[in-house]
């Protein structure tokens, strides 16, 4: 492994990942590889059942993936690394390190359950992530045995499973595709060539078997076999070429026998009634054959099935009571399935030559916008780096680069003895030592050598003070070849290999890229499908043990690659998981190997939104203490879709507001593609936001003012909020007249989000109704300018804590007019130097703000989960009073068709989320499986201030002294509750009657 050579050179490399949904036998599949290529680690006979990359205590006792890791495997003159990677949604970090590190993915799918959700999120990592995918149809021995299917139904059934794969791979595509063709047509430029290519690669699909990057396959009983293998083989019987037969054996092509030709459907029809496609012909029903003849123990059968194959199957097996045994050696022998997965591999992945080139853009992004004191030849290396990263240059004079996607723990006593007998200690932990998950992408890299650790936030260009502390000088101990569990040390790594790197624990939290020069790009963040949502309270059952429990939170944030931990408010050490079963993992993690103590662990901790109900009639007016400022609030509702565009894109607003707009004056330049979409995206959804109002409504009129009025709205944006970010405006008033008619004056904000996004060209409004002023009130312009910052920091405060619960607001709209009057009292003259009018003023904003939203129908907004429950038929009672007990809403049922399981997919709200899946486990008998996925956000239709007032609601509700709390008040209360916030509730019921006589039955 250590340098390059005509042995091993990097085009016979290969890195590639497995990903598909939890149990469609990822870990099973890698087993049989590491079996027959792993160089011993693993019997054929133990494949299958040893699940050897699963090497936690708690993945065999699950028996699901929880960690990915990685195996080196030999094959044919090729070194593959294969990395196992988790199918369960809690873990898609780990999915995302995977791919990160990869140039290929085999994705699995159920032959029998097919597409599920985890599998259309698995396909979106590899695109996002520009790696080139194979498909494996897994779990074909079930078609068979299970569900009986006659091979043209096999068929049908295989064939509608590529389907929905590749309609998943081309929505992708032609997402990309648009967005391209958008690009396009705003730059106006005559770049036809390009649009032609586009839609010609759109129109083919990425997955057929007659291209050979399809696999069908059985993974427990080590089989599996692509069409070329049946190509090769009835050629020479049929006398035909394999290339023609490969073309015909998938899709609607027939083999007329007395022509002896490859015909089409319609060709057919005037020789045969029932034609059979030739996959079914030549392919599936010998396949059905030996299974029938095997289970059924047919000799004569079986002694054919031996010929077909020319197998050699010894009298032992033959003789062997278990057919299942019988099955798998003659399967195995007849169609390996590491041959049929290998040799694909080989064929249609890329090796790292021809893979960086294509990933460049993802990795390492070309930079749009340089900063103007950029240094000519800083710029020049870095390019010059970028290069040799994207040619995957491996020579002695190109610079070594590295990224590492996690680190990992393994106990110390697992790690191989050092030849040169030193022992370096590189954590305050003994126990346990942290590996850096690391490939090499130009280069070479080698033990004791030093490097520079360059975070994501590093700049090269940027040479001031604040770019040191993204950089650190570091020296690799020693560097391991992953053997899922086992380590091999080796001196060296060249461009293209997969290594574990000791002696960066110190240096690096999650992931960080690895340089020999510090004129260097840092590699692109990693992309997670979902945020952690699960949030509890960690604290040790023994105060004492207050510092170990620290220590053991600074362990598992640096193991874990999707952890949070984080303070709250309260002084509580808040630990956010993606789900159950990833916090369960973490907490034992803590108790037995980081923190090692006692541990408390209150119930989840789950967020909620604050929003209003109809349109914000009421303006609230608040005057500060002395008398100098008034503000007036009126609050708005945001358009639902706008509000999920600001939502999603809240990475994208925080880039154009506070980064790459930084050194660009007030306005974008027009070739900003991202800044252009965004804009897109927000008048699109306006408008989406006017055709619901108008479905609503149906007065044309209305709809046409309540377009008007958000068109206006997004011109004036002064500031969003919480941090910058979120989905709430600050909006400047339409008028600049002083306030009632006195010598009052409006602190004008300033369209800067506006103009950011290029929704406002210009601030020459403001300009032009400026006119000649006397000195006092050029003065007190002045200082009304001084308090531009206290507004929208009185914003900011406002929609990060609502009135409710102090939960961040969600989908407001606020226009603040705040008027500053002359100091007429006896301290006019003293300066105010403790900031103190600056910060009335700041909370003056903030409680006008809170007010104006309880005083226009405020309403809770609950976090949902998309659920997709798998259950057979008999248990969907149970299944269905699990679900409704915790108020999720069903929005399809369907039953699989050519199996006995049903699908369930419903909304489910976070709040009732948590034991969801151990309880549907227990109801039915651990039938059914649930996945979450956090969906959206959705408002609680509940006033929690409910009191009845009309006849009507007082015949419903009664007169409301005994009228129970509604759910958006128990949630209400719940949330105050735990924050320490007043709680209006009776705290004594029923004071009148005794409690404690014995009750007599």
């Amino acid at each position: 492994m250590s340098e390059p050579s005509t042995e091993n050179p990097i085009p016979r490399i290969r890195n590639i990942c497995i990903l598909a949904h939890v149990d469609h036998g990822k870990t099973t599949l890698a087993d049989h590889l590491i079996a027959s290529c792993g160089g011993g680690v693993v019997h054929p006979k133990m494949a299958g059942r040893l699940r050897y990359m699963d090497y936690l205590d708690e993945e065999q006792r699950r028996a699901i993936t929880m960690k990915s890791s990685s195996v080196k495997l030999n094959y044919k003159d090729h070194l593959i690394h294969l990395i196992d990677s988790p199918g369960h949604i809690d873990f898609c970090s780990e999915v995302s390190t995977a791919a990160r590190l990869s140039d290929g993915g085999l994705v699995l799918v159920d032959s029998v359950e097919g597409v599920h959700i985890q599998t259309h999120a698995v396909l979106r990592q590899a695109w996002v992530e520009k790696v080139t995918p194979c498909l494996v149809l897994n779990k074909i021995d079930r078609l068979i045995t299970e569900l009986k299917l006659t091979p043209m139904e096999a068929y049908n059934k295989l064939a509608r499973i590529i389907h929905q794969v590749n309609c998943i791979v081309s929505a992708f595509k032609s997402e990309k595709y648009l967005s391209d063709v958008d690009s396009l047509l705003s730059k106006a430029e005559d770049q036809e060539g390009s649009e032609i290519e586009l839609a010609q690669e759109d129109e083919e699909d990425t997955f057929q078997p007659q291209k050979g990057n399809v696999v069908f396959a059985c993974a427990l009983d080590g089989w599996g076999f692509g069409i070329e293998k049946f190509a090769e083989f009835y050629a020479k019987k049929l006398g035909a070429s394999s290339a023609a037969l490969m073309k015909g054996f998938w899709g609607p092509r027939y083999y007329n026998k007395k022509k002896k030709m490859i015909v089409g459907k319609k060709a057919m029809e005037s020789v045969s009634n029932n034609p059979e496609p030739m996959f079914v012909e030549f392919i599936l029903k010998p396949l059905w054959q030996a299974y029938h003849a095997i289970l059924e123990r047919n000799n004569d059968m079986i002694e054919k099935v031996v010929k077909f194959g020319g197998l050699s199957i010894s009298e032992r097996e033959l003789q062997n009571k278990d057919s299942k045994v019988l099955l798998q050696s003659v399967m195995s022998q007849w169609l390996p399935l590491s041959d049929a997965v290998l040799s694909m591999v080989v064929k249609c992945l890329p090796d790292p030559c021809t893979a960086q080139p294509f990933r460049i853009t993802r990795l390492v992004p070309q930079r749009e916008f340089l900063p103007d004191a950029a240094d000519p030849a800083i710029l020049s290396e870095a390019e010059r780096v970028r290069k040799c990263i994207e040619i995957c240059d491996s020579s002695s004079t190109a610079p070594s680069v590295a990224f590492i996607s996690k680190m990992f723990t393994v106990p110390v006593k697992a790690l191989p003895p050092d030849p040169t007998g030193l022992s370096v200690v590189d954590s305050a932990d003994t126990d346990e030592c942290f590996l850096a998950f690391a490939r090499v992408f130009c280069g070479t890299i080698r033990s004791g050598q030093r490097m520079f650790v360059l975070s994501a936030l590093y700049d090269p260009l940027k040479s001031d003070q604040t770019m040191q502390r993204h950089v650190q000088e570091v020296e690799l101990h020693q560097l391991y070849q992953m053997m899922g569990q086992g380590l091999i040390q080796v001196p060296s790594a060249h461009a293209g290999m997969i290594v574990a790197i000791r002696g960066l624990a110190q240096h690096v939290l999650k992931s960080a890229t690895l340089s020999t020069t510090k004129d260097c790009f840092p590699f692109s963040s990693m992309a997670f499908q979902v945020s952690p949502m699960l949030r509890v309270a960690i604290e040790p059952s023994d105060p004492a043990d207050m510092g170990a429990l620290i220590k053991g939170l600074k362990l598992l944030n640096r193991a874990d690659p999707f952890v949070e931990i984080t303070v709250s408010s309260r002084g509580e050490h808040v630990l956010a998981a993606a789900g159950e079963v990833h916090l369960e993992r973490c907490i034992k993690d803590l108790r037995e190997r980081f923190a090692r103590v006692s541990l408390e662990v209150s119930p989840p901790l789950v967020s909620f939104k604050e929003t209003i109900e109809g349109e914000g009639v009421n303006i609230v007016e608040k005057t500060i203490p002395n008398g100098r400022c008034v503000v007036k609030v009126q609050v708005a509702k945001l358009p639902g879709p706008l509000t999920k565009v600001l939502e999603e894109n809240a990475d994208l607003l925080g880039e154009i507001l506070e980064g790459k707009s930084g050194n660009r004056g007030n306005t974008l330049k027009s070739d900003d593609e991202s800044v252009l979409a965004l804009r897109k995206k927000i008048m699109d959804a306006v408008e989406a936001g006017s055709e619901f109002i108008s479905g609503q409504l149906g007065d044309k009129e209305k709809v046409d003012k309540y377009r008007k009025t958000w068109l206006k709205y997004l011109q004036r944006i002064w500031s969003l909020g919480p941090r910058q970010v979120g989905p709430n405006m600050l909006i400047i008033p339409e008028t600049k007249t002083s306030y009632a008619d006195s010598n009052g004056v409006l602190v004008e904000g300033s369209c800067h989000v506006s103009q950011r996004l290029g929704l406002s060209n210009s601030d020459s409004e403001t300009a032009s109704q400026t006119s000649p002023l006397e000195a006092a009130e050029a003065a007190l312009l002045r200082e009304a300018e001084t308090l531009k910052s206290s507004v929208v920091s009185g914003f900011q405060l406002a929609t990060s804590a609502g009135p409710l619960c102090d939960e961040p607001m969600w989908g407001l709209a606020f226009i603040v007019e705040p008027y500053i009057f002359p100091d007429n009292s006896e301290n006019a003259h003293l300066s105010d130097q403790h900031g103190i009018f600056t910060g009335q003023v700041m909370t003056a904003v903030k409680e006008a703000c809170r007010a104006a939203v309880l005083q226009n129908n405020p309403r809770l907004v609950e976090a949902m989960y998309f659920c997709e429950v798998n259950t057979p038929t008999e248990y969907l009672g149970p299944m269905y009073s699990v679900i409704h007990r915790r108020r999720a809403r069903v929005l399809k049922e369907e039953m699989q068709e050519g199996s006995p399981l049903f699908t369930v997919h419903a909304y489910l709200p976070a709040e009732a989320s948590y034991g969801f899946s151990d309880e549907l486990r227990g109801r039915t008998s651990g039938a059914a499986s649930a996945i979450l996925v956090l969906s959206h956000w959705e408002e609680i239709m509940y006033d929690p201030f409910f009191v009845p007032k009309t006849e009507e609601e007082k015949e419903e509700h009664g007169d409301g002294s005994s009228l129970s709390p509604n759910l958006a008040r128990l949630l209400m209360n719940k949330v105050r509750r735990r924050k320490g916030l007043h709680v209006e509730e009776k705290v004594v019921q029923h004071a009148t009657k005794q409690r404690t006589l014995a009750r007599k039955v």
